[in-house]
């Protein structure tokens, strides 16, 4: 991380510094709920070798349940390298056990413990591509609500099959890149209009420009937060933790969109996709300074609420 140049085949470039860090869009997302005090059970399949029980080592530190992950031999735990620095990141990716998750890994009595389920990393989870609509009705049949992040397609082909299943999906959380790929809309506003069917919230994650859904056919939108970003990995993973956090918790969706957003700025703090997670305490503090240096109609209308903490007394599992 922290580069002049961009590798280019045949070239060497050398970076500020490295480090070996929790990958997978689901588990930085599980991650983050857990440091905002929300139970969390993680389910998925690691390889037997090092970089699998060093993930589970890391979510486990991380009061993540882990009962639910499989660990089989044949296959290698899926690895990223991240290229990044204070403006984006570049990911190359080797699935591994990424593809070898199945539907029928999740079962209903695995279900039946949680209130809400979240799937992430669509394109990447070729294993569970085919039963995603099995999984989301027998979590809605046992009274799950549910949350969907397409993730980036790395073949390019954006299917659009993965819309068929908004219907059964409480919130689709794509950022923009990905949100105009399935749309075919390059205008914020025109692609929420598209998506809308009613019963699916859509939040569009728009990285510097914060964050827009559309609720009752009107948009409602969440500029970004002043914050010096250090690196924007794992920030949309981040920004979903503190949206479901709010959203399971009832609160209005403006609301979220604003602790959500918090959740995301503060992410970038600190290299990889973990380490700048923030705890409610300082999503909190974020707030109240945010709110301080630049006052304004979408600051006031979070004053009702000035503790955080003191909206969410319960813990949700997931």
């Amino acid at each position: 991380m922290g580069y002049d140049t961009f590798p280019v085949p045949g070239r060497e470039v050398l970076a500020n510094d490295f480090r070996m860090v929790l990958g997978s869009a689901s588990a930085i997302c599980a991650t983050g709920l857990a440091r905002l005090e929300n139970q969390v059970r993680f389910a998925g399949i690691v390889g037997k070798d090092y970089w699998g029980e060093f993930c589970l080592n890391v979510l486990r530190a991380e009061r993540v349940d882990v009962s639910a992950v499989r660990t089989i031999t044949g296959m290698k735990t899926g690895v990223t390298v991240s290229i990044s620095n204070a403006c984006d990141r570049a990911l190359i990716t080797f699935p591994g056990t990424i593809t070898a998750l199945r539907a029928s890994d999740i079962s209903n009595g695995l279900l039946q413990s949680a209130d809400h389920l979240h799937i992430s990393s669509y394109f990447l989870q070729a294993g569970l591509r085919g039963g995603c609509r099995d999984l989301l009705e027998r979590a809605r049949q046992l009274g799950l609500t549910s949350s969907l992040d397409p993730g980036c397609d790395p073949t390019e082909q954006w299917n659009p099959k993965v819309l068929e299943l908004l219907p059964l999906v409480d919130l689709f959380l794509p950022n923009e890149v990905e949100l105009a790929a399935l749309t075919k809309k390059h205008d914020v506003a025109d692609a929420l209009r598209v998506l809308d069917n009613g019963h699916t919230i859509t939040v569009a994650k728009l990285g510097p420009r914060g964050a827009a859904t559309r609720v009752s056919g009107q948009v409602i939108s969440q500029p970004a937060l002043n914050i010096r970003c250090v690196d924007t990995t794992g920030a949309g993973d981040s920004f979903n933790a503190g949206f479901l956090h709010m959203w399971l918790q009832r609160a209005p969706v403006a609301d979220a969109l604003l602790f959500a957003c918090a959740c995301g700025a503060l992410s970038t703090q600190a290299p990889g996709g973990i380490a700048g997670q923030p705890s409610l305490d300082q999503v909190q503090a974020f707030l109240v300074q945010s709110r301080a240096a630049s006052p304004g109609p979408s600051m006031d209308r979070r004053e009702a609420h000035p503790d955080w903490r003191d909206c969410f007394p319960g813990r949700r599992r997931q």
